[in-house]
């Protein structure tokens, strides 16, 4: 009996020992993979965590040096797709809105009448429209989702001339006005903006909710130096700071694509400027608060056609978040000036 326990005994004691030993073999095992993991994580995501590479720039797609010339041979190829008709440039007007519900339905309400505007007008002066639900890049969601947008659209249609982005809460109240091109031939880039501001590198210079940008090789180079200060995380982060202390008035949040090109303007004048048309004789951008109040007396006075502060030609609802559960103002008060802005035109 005792030889038999004691047998059993240095059994038990061998399966112990075999059992730490398996243990920790598994407890290494899991560790090596958990050091490979967070090593794999680290090369995966440094270029989120400021591990990066000095030299590394974000670009919105493979870099194109040649469009000129490449859609100058399209469009001589394709003489059914002319980028002027009757003698008028060719323009697609580009709005869009997230791919979801808006927080509430009266939002999706709104959204609907505001594209409704835009299809009303684009139909009257014979623009095409093109309307967005997509992210095409989630590096640049929000503020910064119209940039590889508007390349891809660039790219994809070299018949059109301009593109112009409108922000889906800005609304035509001047169904008659027309934007003059014709003042526009020796510019790429068409903004609503004041140049006294601009110089005092204000962080309101210009507006960035409706604007006009000419389909070639000088826009697809802005696009690509505009994002840089784009990418969400860090680098957006960041490039806020820079942003608040370089541009009088701004306060601190990320960047914005708003502050991003004025700042890019500013501090590359001699790069950019020259084919910058800063547009204030006509509200191609026009701040609500200052109009909505103003109706009755405008048509008192005036009539359509004029698109300035007689009569607006863009009536743009800044701060108000149709289809997000927070604005700058009472939601109520925003609705309440959509409708007559909405009724106005």
């Amino acid at each position: 009996m005792a030889q038999e326990a004691g047998s059993s005994s240095s059994n038990g004691c061998f399966t112990c020992i075999a059992r730490v030993f398996q243990i920790k073999k598994t407890f290494y095992a899991l560790l090596n993979i958990t050091i490979l993991c967070g090593c794999l994580t680290i090369l995966l995501l440094r270029g989120t965590i400021g591990i990066r590479n000095p030299s590394f720039t974000y670009t919105l797609g493979p870099k194109i040096s040649n469009w000129d010339q490449e859609r100058s041979n399209w469009l001589n190829k394709n003489p059914e797709f002319p980028n002027y008709v009757n003698g008028k440039a060719r323009v697609l007007l580009v709005t869009g809105s997230p791919p979801g519900p808006c927080d509430a339905p009266i939002g999706d309400h709104y959204l609907l009448k505001f594209i409704k505007n835009k299809i009303d007008y684009c139909r009257i002066h014979g623009i095409d429209i093109m309307y967005n639900m997509a992210i095409l890049d989630e590096e640049l969601a929000g503020y910064w989702a119209k940039l590889p947008l508007i390349r891809r659209l660039m790219l994809s249609h070299p018949e059109v001339e301009w593109i112009w982005w409108l922000d889906s809460d800005a609304m035509f109240t001047d169904m008659i006005f027309e934007i003059p091109l014709f003042k526009y031939n020796n510019s790429n880039l068409v903004v609503h903006g004041y140049l006294e501001l601009f110089n005092q590198k204000s962080w309101i210079a210009l507006n960035t909710g409706s604007f006009l940008l000419r389909n070639c090789q000088w826009s697809l180079d802005l696009l690509d130096a505009w994002a840089q200060m784009g990418p969400k995380g860090p680098i957006r982060d960041e490039a806020g700071k820079v942003l608040t202390a370089k541009l009088k008035g701004r306060p601190a949040f990320e960047a914005d694509d708003q502050s991003a090109l004025i700042y890019l303007l500013s501090s590359k004048k001699g790069q950019w400027m020259d084919k910058v048309f800063l547009e204030n004789s006509y509200y191609l951008h026009g701040y609500w608060v200052g109009l909505v109040d103003r109706y009755e007396k405008m048509m008192e006075k005036f009539h359509p056609g004029f698109g300035d502060e007689r009569w607006p030609f863009v009536t743009h609802f800044v701060g108000c978040k149709p289809c997000g559960s927070y604005a700058d103002y009472a939601i109520e008060k925003c609705f309440r000036s959509m409708e007559r802005a909405f009724n106005f035109t």
